[in-house]
């Protein structure tokens, strides 16, 4: 696997070009946050419009597949459910990230752009989620190429995970 990381800007994210956005909300957050609300923002409220119709509404387990239209450079957006956030840690994030993981194995993911689920809300350190993002993601057959996506300070905290491997 091969991590990077990436602005929560939407000009670093129209320098992408293909891959899968990955997005992440929870059943009780309103607005969308992180990465999900800027993705929404550029979607001219898509995502909004979706949960206001009741065609999602966040519950845990949750996973829904769209296509990103010319609005931004992705081939693909794929939305997860997480539940309530009240009481969300690192347990949580860790099922999560492993349901993740596989729906991204299955749909033969190589290239994906992902805020870790939780961080937009600073429910989990930065420091626990790539950790813990490696360790479930990464088997012997993943070449994947992965953007992390979340704020300058959090990066560095993940850079320095990467540094001590």
């Amino acid at each position: 696997m091969r991590l990077r990381f990436l602005s929560l800007e939407l000009a670093k994210w129209d320098q992408e070009k293909g891959g899968d956005l990955v997005l992440t909300f929870f059943r009780d957050e309103r607005p969308l946050r992180g990465a999900t609300g800027l993705a929404d923002w550029r979607l001219c409220g898509k995502l909004s419009q979706l949960v206001r119709n009741q065609r999602l509404d966040g519950r845990d387990g949750e996973t829904l597949l769209l296509p990103p239209g010319s609005r931004l450079s992705f081939d693909r957006i794929l939305l997860f459910g997480l539940g309530e956030r009240r009481g969300y840690g690192v347990k949580q994030f860790k099922r999560d990230a492993e349901r993740i993981a596989l729906v991204l194995r299955r749909a033969k993911s190589t290239r994906y752009a992902l805020q870790p689920p939780g961080r937009a809300m600073g429910l989990v350190a930065a420091r626990s989620a790539v950790q813990i993002w490696l360790d479930v993601a990464v088997d012997d057959r993943n070449t994947a190429q992965v953007s992390i996506i979340d704020i300058p300070s959090a990066q560095k905290e993940m850079a320095e995970i990467l540094s001590e491997q």
